[in-house]
């Protein structure tokens, strides 16, 4: 514990600083509490996202067999080569004081092809894996945001847990020691003053 004055100015200084860890730390803790919440909810949607990707997948398992086919294309035709991302767009938002990515749109490269080329599963398949990779990156983006939230939570609780252990246990310490020793050198005066008040009384007798 760091040495303290033991003077009445700083009985002041100590209860100013007491009332001002006690006023925010409420703020602290709720905001504590926001981050924990939010968390929880986009852990939540992250795994509905991977539910409904994941029901994709099944809906395709009706025509998936045509995907052998793709192996037999020339490399430069293969379905892959039809997919490619040109950009992920997105906002920001804000939860809380943190500045999180918010996803927008999956922009993909506009890529023409043969249709004579490729059989009639073509179209949907592509469109179908378009929506895969789309889940792929809103998932991606609220991951995200649940790293950027957690690197704030964890500074809150810390914070919280400066207040609560150590800054408001130690205020309140250093007030209590002063207050013992201002009341101690307040009845040392009052003795004195009695001790000379009796040696002047007996001094006017004498």
């Amino acid at each position: 514990m760091a040495k303290i004055k033991l003077t009445k100015n700083e009985q002041k200084r100590q209860k100013d600083q007491l009332k001002q860890f006690e006023r925010y730390l409420p703020t602290l803790q709720l905001k504590k509490q926001q981050l924990q919440m939010v968390i929880r909810q986009i852990e939540a949607e992250v795994e509905t996202l991977h539910e409904k990707q994941q029901a994709l997948v099944r809906n395709l398992q009706s025509w998936v067999a045509v995907y052998h086919e793709n192996i037999l294309f020339e490399e430069e035709k293969r379905l892959n080569n039809l997919i490619v991302v040109d950009k992920v767009v997105r906002g920001e938002g804000n939860i809380a004081g943190v500045t999180i990515p918010i996803f927008e749109e999956l922009i993909f490269q506009d890529i023409e092809w043969d249709l004579k080329a490729y059989p009639l599963w073509v179209d949907r398949g592509i469109e179908s894996l378009r929506d895969v990779a789309r889940f792929d990156a809103m998932v991606a983006t609220l991951e995200r945001q649940i790293e950027l939230l957690g690197i704030e939570l964890r500074t809150t609780s810390q914070r919280v847990n400066l207040f609560e252990k150590v800054k408001i246990p130690e205020t309140k310490e250093n007030l209590r020691r002063i207050a013992i020793y201002l009341g101690d050198q307040q009845t040392a005066a009052v003795v004195t003053g009695k001790i000379a008040k009796k040696k002047l009384l007996r001094g006017g007798v004498a």
